[in-house]
């Protein structure tokens, strides 16, 4: 346990040794220049940060023995992908760019949990947070049921 900033404590487990008997997801992030460049030229932007979405990734149940923590109290693994894993980032953003196939480069780019939400004319403002937001809300009530 580490005391954070806020003076409110965490858990910290460090995965050094898990993360080098990992190989490396190639999942390709965006390069953000190419964000940038495909933002220009649009009336509105909107900036979503989907942070709190990021440790809720179920790991698959072979996977999560690996992620083992044992204290005096008892033996504990991780369900859902935890913070300091190689491979989380490119996990989630495979994960917003199938969430988001059909939007992006149209309405949406997308960098593993940031997200920007692209009007071309300030009216379709509404209808492309709303569509946003359905996707992220369906997702979400998907992942308390699995």
């Amino acid at each position: 346990m580490v005391k954070k900033k806020n003076g409110k404590w965490g858990m910290y487990v460090d995965f050094t040794d898990l993360n080098k008997a990992c190989s490396k997801n190639s999942f390709p992030l965006p390069h953000i220049d190419q964000l940038i460049y495909a933002t220009a030229g649009h009336e509105l932007l909107s900036f979503l940060d989907a942070y709190p979405g990021y440790n809720k990734i179920h790991m698959e149940e072979e996977d999560q023995e690996k992620t083992k923590l044992i204290t005096h109290q008892g033996t504990y693994y991780y369900r859902v992908t935890p913070f300091g894993l190689k491979n989380t980032g490119a996990t989630y953003q495979r994960l917003a760019t199938k969430m988001f196939k059909d939007q992006l480069s149209k309405t949406m780019e997308v960098y593993i949990d940031d997200m920007i939400v692209k009007f071309i004319k300030v009216e379709d403002h509404i209808d492309h947070l709303k569509e946003a937001f359905d996707i992220l809300r369906r997702y979400r009530r998907n992942a308390r049921l699995a």
